[in-house]
């Protein structure tokens, strides 16, 4: 997957050729006026703190809520558990937590890691089934209980926007958003997932879910 460039275009108009040229370059800022459009709430500038991802280190138990196809205007929804165990490493400037969904025998790593530069998070996803780093982070921050991140990429070679929410409901409850925009202009969230607290020493045997 790959992050979205716009071509630049440069015009030389001269003569009777001018109205042409006219009319393609303003075909041309119109296409550009429509690369340029983002979806309702879409920035990569949300900033947070290194502290923000330091709730969910620990065990949780999950309940996965995932869209079959995405952007095919599917209503047709799969629903199955997952555990998931979290670590903080460098003082949660990085953390790791591994997912495991038993009923589909398959899991995935998220890496996050903090710019304290930029006061901003990039998180990457690793699934199991391929065993590679997706090169594209959604990167944002919390702001209160709620964190936002967002990531130009494709999908199956479609270009979207991509949007994560978290939601800290209290101490023991989150839930987690996946969004994407196919058109710049709506969102499809196609997975949550709601988090329960879970004793550590049951639900995790090394940092890992156990088997």
């Amino acid at each position: 997957m790959n992050l979205l460039g716009q071509p630049e275009f440069a015009l030389a108009c001269m003569g009777a050729i001018g109205v042409i040229c006219a009319a393609a370059t303003a075909d041309t800022d119109t296409a550009g006026a429509s690369a340029a459009r983002t979806p309702p709430g879409y920035s990569r500038s949300r900033t947070g703190s290194v502290h923000d991802f330091d709730y969910f280190a620990g065990g949780w138990i999950t309940h996965q809520h995932r869209l079959r196809a995405r952007g095919v205007n599917s209503r047709d929804w799969e629903d199955f558990p997952a555990t998931l165990c979290m670590k903080l490493y460098l003082d949660g400037m990085a953390t790791v937590d591994e997912l495991y969904m038993p009923t589909r025998g398959t899991g995935g790593l998220t890496l996050r890691t903090f710019d304290s530069a930029k006061r901003q998070w990039s998180i990457y996803w690793v699934s199991s089934a391929t065993g590679r780093l997706d090169p594209v982070p959604v990167v944002g921050g919390f702001q209160g209980n709620r964190g936002e991140f967002y990531a130009a990429d494709h999908d199956n070679g479609r270009a979207v926007k991509v949007r994560y929410i978290w939601d800290i409901r209290d101490r023991d409850h989150a839930r987690w958003e996946q969004a994407f925009s196919y058109d710049d202009r709506t969102w499809e969230t196609n997975w949550t997932a709601d988090f329960e607290r879970a004793d550590e020493t049951k639900t995790c045997a090394g940092g890992r879910p156990r088997r």
